[in-house]
């Protein structure tokens, strides 16, 4: 049984990974964030009772599916509006792209102004490619080498077989590889 202290601590490292997941998703910000709070909540009232280790896996599923809900209700609305406000990106928005990469060592990426812009401009170009990625790949891409969860997590979380897991991050890093190779990048 996990304590309340461990289920805010579990929420608050994963806050920031699960907005950017959402905003991967969605592309808007009020929208991530409601997903985000809404996740959390849920987690928090259905599943707090629940031991610490299963809260980064039951976390997940819960993002997947008030993602998928996201979609559902905006399809239904946009029904009755035209309002497509839903897929456009904020162009002026700080973010810190891919906050989760960092360099192994300085011999790796020099401390200059120069790496440091090169860097910068490297994960915004992968950070739009992912964003670019069909739905599955995405999700599959952002839980194994993101959230760091095996193929059996992925695949649970997902509501699909290992396999499936497999294909979709297959296809997803050949996809990135190809993507970032056409524009002149070699990691």
């Amino acid at each position: 049984m996990a304590s309340q202290r461990e289920l805010s601590d579990f929420l608050a490292t994963s806050e920031r990974r699960a907005f950017k997941q959402a905003m991967f998703a969605v592309r808007n910000e009020e929208s991530a964030l409601d997903i985000v709070q809404d996740s959390m909540m849920k987690l928090a009232e259905k599943y707090g009772d629940r031991p610490a280790e299963e809260f980064p896996m039951l976390f997940q599923r819960i993002i997947q599916n008030t993602i998928r809900d996201y979609y559902r209700r905006s399809k239904v609305r946009s029904l009755w509006t035209t309002l497509l406000s839903s897929f456009t990106s904020d162009e002026d928005e700080t973010r810190d792209p891919l906050e989760t990469l960092e360099a192994e060592s300085e011999s790796f990426t020099p401390n200059t102004p120069d790496s440091q812009l090169q860097q910068a401009q490297v994960l915004n170009i992968i950070e739009e490619e992912i964003k670019s990625l069909p739905t599955r790949q995405r999700e599959a891409f952002l839980m194994r080498y993101w959230e760091d969860m095996d193929v059996a997590e992925t695949a649970s979380a997902m509501g699909c077989s290992e396999g499936s897991v497999k294909t979709h991050c297959s296809r997803a890093t050949h996809t990135l590889a190809a993507a970032l190779k056409s524009k002149g990048i070699t990691l």
